[in-house]
């Protein structure tokens, strides 16, 4: 039997320019990601690992220097009982200028070149093929027709790419990397989690980087035996990002929303990244603008998107535009019901459009 990690999507080094948290945030955020790849040699090592398999992205080539490759280098000199493998992707691509190639590699550590390639492990009886990209972009499907294959022994295939679909990153079809019926193939570049088989899968990044990348994130832990093959994501984030919607309603006062907010039941408050849709109609009078410091104590990052609607104050309005159009528009509403939502949300409606421009 042999043993392996699969990976992905680490992304060492990245600057976090684009992203809703603060600069501070994503400097914790850089050291997170060099924590978790640290972590992840270290399971390798602990779980006594067969393989490391790296499918690509494991550093931003743009911010990346060569203290930094060296770093790389030195970590995966400690786990010198583990095969890693790195097949690199479009963000650490190996062209002439790599800093793949500007250190000297410890004997456990192979780099595919950028022609498909094989490695034999004899005393593991298995081969791992794989390829490493040479610029950022590749349109054209990868050839895995000319490979040497041999059944008799553990094959795993390494490859970073889009599968099933068009696109400027490898484009890889589904049903033949099926039809080659490999042990396993271990896929990188798309960051969510998934398996398309118990033989073929993509591990998704181990730290998720945005609002965009929700839920578990981890690694793929993994064993083949006579020909039978167990994978399974493990969890291995430091921290997860959230999104949700809670829906408020005119009776809830500032500290009722606060509260309501406070009970959400998914993540761990003080760890995770949260971003909080605000829904509903609440009270004209609530300023929700400053909400997000209130709660930034019971939080390790909250962001609140406030979509919420001022409430009319219906009573009020019906009473003092009786001999129009808007009153009579809300006696006519009311009287379908206004406890059914989409009557209301039409109330709303009509009411914004009917006093545009209007002081009350």
């Amino acid at each position: 039997m042999i043993k392996f990690i699969h990976t992905a999507d680490i992304h060492l080094g990245l600057q976090f320019n684009n992203v809703s948290f603060d600069k501070e945030k994503a400097i914790s955020r850089r050291r997170e990601i060099w924590s978790t790849f640290e972590r992840i040699v270290e399971k390798s090592i602990h779980d006594s690992m067969d393989f490391l398999l790296i499918s690509g992205d494991l550093f931003e080539e743009s911010y990346f220097t060569l203290g930094d490759i060296k770093r790389v280098r030195d970590t995966l000199a400690t786990c010198n009982g583990v095969n890693v493998i790195i097949s690199a992707g479009n963000h650490d691509f190996i062209d002439e200028k790599s800093l793949y190639n500007k250190v000297q590699w410890s004997s456990n550590v192979t780099i595919f070149n950028r022609e498909l390639d094989s490695k034999y492990f004899k005393e593991l009886n298995t081969i791992v093929y794989g390829y490493s990209w040479d610029r950022i972009e590749i349109r054209e499907s990868l050839l895995l027709d000319n490979l040497k294959r041999n059944k008799n022994m553990n094959e795993i295939l390494m490859l970073h790419g889009d599968v099933g679909i068009n696109s400027n990153y490898m484009p890889i079809d589904l049903n033949k990397i099926i039809d080659l019926d490999m042990d396993y193939i271990a896929l990188g570049h798309i960051h969510k989690p998934n398996f398309f088989t118990g033989k073929i899968a993509y591990s998704g990044c181990p730290e998720p980087l945005d609002f965009g990348e929700l839920g578990d994130r981890g690694i793929i832990i993994g064993s083949i035996n006579k020909g039978e093959t167990k994978a399974e994501l493990l969890p291995f984030s430091k921290r997860r990002f959230f999104r949700t919607n809670i829906n408020l309603d005119n009776k809830m006062g500032y500290l009722d929303i606060i509260n309501k907010i406070k009970e959400i039941n998914i993540g761990e408050y003080n760890v995770d990244f949260y971003r909080i849709n605000l829904l509903g109609y609440i009270d004209s009078d609530l300023d929700l603008t400053h909400i997000s410091n209130d709660l930034e104590n019971f939080f390790y990052h909250i962001e609140i998107k406030d979509n919420t609607e001022p409430d009319f104050d219906l009573d009020a309005l019906e009473v003092s535009n009786k001999d129009n159009i808007i009153g009579q528009f809300i006696c006519s509403m009311r009287s379908k019901g206004l406890e059914n939502p989409i009557i209301k949300d039409s109330l709303h409606y009509g009411l914004s459009a009917l006093m545009k421009g209007r002081i009350i």
